[in-house]
């Protein structure tokens, strides 16, 4: 990837994505699971750019949504409805209406009052939705606490209890069609175990539904698979897959898995310019044209990623923190980075950047948000553009 090139013609900051890498990663995930039926969902939140979406759609994944909008994007995009997924803890009546009208593969449902107006509002529409139920299966993930969803704590899906209650609701009604059970216990998830205890507990629950008649067609297990920021031991997908199966011996299901991080993050680059160097008593700063606005994860979260600095300087290294022009302590990428002295116009690279990264970014200090690159084949295409002034007062100069 020659990042000088890219910055020279697309300017920084910006997001560049190896969609060739994408791919690898799609294809060996989807390989591990070839000994069943499967469903690859792609986690559309974790990078919605519609020519991610698309590249994926070209290779036959599905889209995992968690808003109508990423819904209409997934449709854009060329997912099939057949295999759109709408999941969310607070979907309003018009995203359930408009879910229902498109007929995608199944809503998502996450609570007994969510249940209620989903066959409301399908009654109104003289339709039949099909609906599946997030259970939550209060196991650890031993994840970041802010990405754990499998706790009773979190605030995602229903207890096995009130999932079964659920299910018997919905077979009773004309107006709902259960077709499948999800669980997701959290995200970037280094450890097999709980994934293998969460999905035991969700089979079983299954197998006491077929007693009672009810019988489901779509096993969704989430996703959450986790990446290499830094030196984290990761699952295999071959063993991840095989956990999954070894639980659901005599059950005739489809699969469904919803990647996102472990498909674009480490595709993805953020690559911003050095504007400056400060010192501040023994405190060194680099300072960057790219700022928290852009890339929120280490200010959010304290996450690591790895960060490149592409210069001439043969100097030594110090001690840096390396940061960005927005008003607020905690806009920085990196702190007590090992870098050699930079100059104005070096480029920093933070790397794993594919996934929570443009998505999550804002135009807090009225910046705009930054250019997208996408690379195939030793080939780059602008995806989007770089916001100007101009698009963020679009929508008040009229009220002036």
């Amino acid at each position: 990837m020659n990042f000088k090139e890219l910055a020279s013609e697309y300017k920084t900051p910006l997001y560049v994505y190896d969609l060739d890498y994408m791919s690898e990663q799609y294809q060996e995930l989807k390989s591990a699971f070839k000994g069943r039926k499967s469903i690859l969902a792609y986690a559309v939140k974790a990078n919605s750019n519609l020519s991610v979406i698309k590249h994926f759609a070209d290779l036959g994944s599905g889209a995992d949504c968690v808003s109508i909008g990423e819904v209409r994007r997934a449709f854009l995009a060329g997912v099939p409805a057949y295999k759109i997924i709408f999941s969310g803890v607070g979907k309003s009546d018009d995203e359930i209406r408009e879910a229902i009208q498109k007929d995608i593969l199944y809503i998502n449902v996450e609570s007994e009052a969510e249940l209620f107006r989903v066959e409301v509002i399908a009654k109104e529409l003289n339709k039949t939705s099909r609906i599946s139920i997030r259970v939550n299966p209060n196991i650890d993930p031993k994840t970041h606490p802010y990405i754990s969803t499998g706790l009773h704590d979190n605030k995602f899906g229903v207890d096995i209890d009130t999932a079964k209650r659920m299910f018997i609701l919905a077979k009773n009604s004309e107006s709902l069609d259960p077709v499948g059970v999800h669980f997701h216990i959290g995200s970037q998830l280094t450890h097999l175990e709980p994934i293998y205890e969460a999905a035991v507990i969700v089979a079983d629950m299954l197998r006491s539904l077929e007693a009672i008649d009810i019988e489901l067609k779509f096993f969704d297990v989430g996703g959450g698979l986790g990446i290499t920021y830094d030196d984290e031991v990761t699952i295999k997908p071959y063993d991840y897959a095989q956990a999954i199966l070894g639980t659901l011996k005599g059950l005739d299901l489809t699969v469904i898995c919803e990647p996102g991080r472990f498909l674009t993050a480490n595709a993805g680059y953020f690559v911003s310019k050095v504007l400056y160097e400060k010192q501040n008593g023994d405190k060194k700063f680099v300072v960057i044209d790219g700022a928290m606005n852009d890339l929120l994860r280490p200010s959010l979260y304290g996450a690591y990623h790895k960060v490149q600095a592409i210069t001439d300087s043969t100097s030594d290294v110090r001690n840096v923190d390396i940061v960005g022009p927005v008003c607020e302590s905690s806009d920085f990428f990196a702190k007590d980075c090992l870098l050699p002295e930079l100059n104005r116009n070096d480029l920093i690279v933070v790397h794993s950047a594919g996934a929570y990264g443009f998505g999550m970014g804002s135009n807090y200090n009225s910046r705009g948000r930054s250019a997208e690159v996408a690379v195939q084949n030793g080939e780059a295409r602008l995806v989007r553009k770089r916001e100007n002034f101009e698009d963020l007062v679009a929508l008040e100069k009229e009220f002036l």
